[in-house]
This record gives structure tokens, sequence and C-alpha cells, in this order.
């Protein structure tokens, strides 16, 4: 906006997805900037057939994994035909890999597209520091001129997050990463959010991906909840296109017949032990889902408790 002279328009002081749809109608926006439950609220809010959006034409989705579905709806439905897909963080300033346009729907939604230029990145070991080959799941790292100075006046968070390698400033982004021949970069998951199921290691993304695809689902969100015997089990949050079902037997057969949909996608260990649909997620201010409120709401509605280590 500053370099082109461009309008940037702020609907509200928070995400509200009427005032998000009055504003690009008001303004005449041609890019809209969100994540995607950003975006499947402004599609699914009851006025949204009512607002023609005529001059919205491109835009950036980042944050989450954009379900192919809802993609797509924002190509016919809202005329963002150009919308990339980015992913990046704070301390990188903030974008590093983002999708051309012209990607394939399907590729832009399983990917956050190639690297950006003057940038490099690398798939690292995340226990021995050695750079992996294309195609193996790692840590992302990331160096060039959009990596942050430091954290403010914490030395410590810096020298843990920035290292010095091969004459390099390298960022640690925490995320775990593949990245194909071709270019394109798969996020996998996040350290810390990594399940450990009875010395099995479950990447949350690898069954939000196949749950997104659903026909009938509109987000789901992958979480570890506590388990005597395994350490953690698998945890999904799902919202149902036509709402949550009733309480009882029918919520229990909707999650048996997700279930049996899953068993030919992934592996059996990974098919969710506990399935919880719900029709709004705990989201931070710029509309990401909180997973580690999420995990402390499914420890008490489902009455498990987080195993004490012994001394």
């Amino acid at each position: 906006m500053v370099a082109y002279g461009c309008t940037l328009v702020y609907p509200a002081a928070r995400f509200d997805p009427l005032l998000t749809l009055r504003a690009c109608v008001d303004n005449r926006c041609t890019s809209l900037y969100g994540v995607p439950t950003m975006f499947i609220a402004v599609l699914d809010h009851p006025d949204f057939p009512s607002f023609k959006l005529e001059t919205l034409r491109t835009g950036i989705m980042a944050g989450a994994l954009c379900p192919v579905d809802t993609m797509n709806r924002v190509i016919s439905d809202m005329g963002a035909r150009e919308v990339t897909i980015c992913y990046g963080m704070t301390e990188t300033s903030p974008v590093s890999w983002q999708t051309r346009i012209g990607t394939s729907v399907e590729l832009a939604c399983s990917t956050v597209g190639q690297i950006h230029p003057h940038v490099e990145c690398k798939v690292v070991d995340a226990e021995t520091l050695e750079v992996l080959p294309c195609g193996m799941p790692g840590e992302l790292w990331t160096a060039g001129y959009l990596v942050m100075q430091g954290y403010w006046e914490d030395e410590r968070a810096t020298a843990e997050a920035i290292l010095h390698r091969d004459g390099k400033r390298w960022m640690r982004t925490g995320d775990l990463a593949v990245i194909s021949e071709a270019g394109f970069c798969q996020i996998v998951g996040r350290i810390k959010d990594m399940i450990l199921r009875g010395g099995e290691n479950i990447f949350p993304k690898e069954v939000e991906e196949p749950l997104i695809a659903h026909p009938d689902i509109s987000n789901a969100s992958v979480i570890g909840v506590p388990d005597a015997r395994l350490g953690e089990q698998v945890c999904a949050w799902i919202a149902l296109k036509g709402g949550a079902p009733a309480l009882g037997p029918a919520t229990e057969e909707a999650a048996q017949k997700i279930r049996s949909w899953l068993k030919d996608k992934v592996a059996h260990f990974k098919v969710p032990k506990y399935i919880l649909f719900k029709d709004e997620f705990p989201l931070t201010v710029t509309g990401k889902i909180r997973k580690v409120e999420m995990r402390e709401i499914s420890t008490r509605e489902l009455g498990l408790q987080t195993p004490t280590s012994k001394l």
C-alpha cells in the first residue's frame, strides 16, 4: 500500500464477517486478506447472497489449511480468482512461501507454494541439525533479508531461535515441513503440536487434510489429549456444514461414519479416538485456531486427566 499508493481498509477493530462484506462492497475492494476460518465465516454468513462482490479479484489466505471446497467458493462466489496461499511467521517479516497465480486449486490447498525471491529455506533434522533431502519431513529453517534482528530485549530467546550456520542467520520456525523436488513446500505440523501416541509420532495435519476434504465437513482441527496408557490419543474437533448433530445416538453415529471414512486414508492409529462436533472453534484475534485452548476444553469435557510424572 505504501509503495503503490493503494487504499488499505480495516472493516473493524476485530474480525466481523458482516462488516467485512460491507467494507468490500462500499470501498470496492479488489483484494481480501485473512485465514481460512475468516473466509468460511464470510461465505456462510446468512446475508452473503445479498452482497455483490463485483470488484474483488485477488487476496491472500494463510495461517491454516484451506479446504478445496472453500477455495472453490472463494473463486466462484466471491470472485477472488487470483487468491494465493502464503506461509511465514512474524519473525520472518512475515512471508517466505507463496503460491503463484495460476497454481491449481488442489496444489494450492495442499501446499504453501514456492519460496519467495532472495530467501533461503531448508529442512533439517531437529535433533542432529543435519539438512534432510527433498521429500523428508523436518524442521523448516529460513534465512535472508527477512529474518528479524531478534526478540526485544531477550537475548536468550533470540539465541535459541536464530542459529548462525554457513555465514548466515537461520530462523528456526518450529514448523515441520516437506519440500518436494518441484520446490513446493508442505507444512505437516508443529513440533510442539506433534501427538506422541504409544511411540508413534502423529502430525495433526496428516489427519486434518483428509478431514477437511470430506464433503460434509466445513472445518476440522486435530490435537492430542491425555491418555494414561499411551501418553496421548488423537482428538478431532469437527464443524459440519449442516451444524453439529443432536446429542446422543446421532452424535456417535456421525462420529463413527467419519472414522469409517478415514480408515482408507490414514493409518489405523491416526484415526481419532475422540470426535467432538463444534460449530465454533476458539480463535486468536487474527482468526487462527487456539489449539492450547482446544486441548484444555477437550480434556475437561472428556473427563480426562493429564498424566503426572513419578519421581
